[in-house]
């Protein structure tokens, strides 16, 4: 198992993974216990409906997202909020291009 980055990190350092479909990621800093992500949508991208054991909490950087947990939906723009529990479908479709910033208990080893 990875045990995670340096204390500090440079935006720089880090490359973006292209996920197809107006979708990229950027893993940040992270450790055993937590996983912080930067994720860049394309107008019009999706998140596709998925679940994970992991809790995942969200913030919206930038743009503004329909976003579906469960069988709750709403519209989040910059600066809103949500959360995951675990094992919960949960998408997102991009209204506009914008950004999420995601926090992830445990780890992503998924995305490593």
């Amino acid at each position: 198992m990875t045990t995670g980055t340096d204390i500090f990190l440079h935006d720089g350092d880090v490359a973006w993974t292209d996920l197809g479909g107006g979708v990229k990621r950027k893993i940040l800093t992270y450790d055993a216990s937590v996983m912080l992500v930067r994720v860049v949508f394309e107008k019009g991208a999706v998140g596709a409906p998925h679940y994970h054991h992991h809790i995942q909490c969200t913030l919206v950087a930038s743009g503004r997202f329909e976003v579906t947990i469960g069988d709750r939906s709403t519209v989040l723009a910059a600066g809103d909020s949500f959360i995951v529990p675990t094992n919960v479908v949960h998408s997102v479709i991009a209204l506009e291009a914008g950004e999420l910033v995601d926090t992830f208990t445990p780890l992503r080893q998924d995305f490593l």
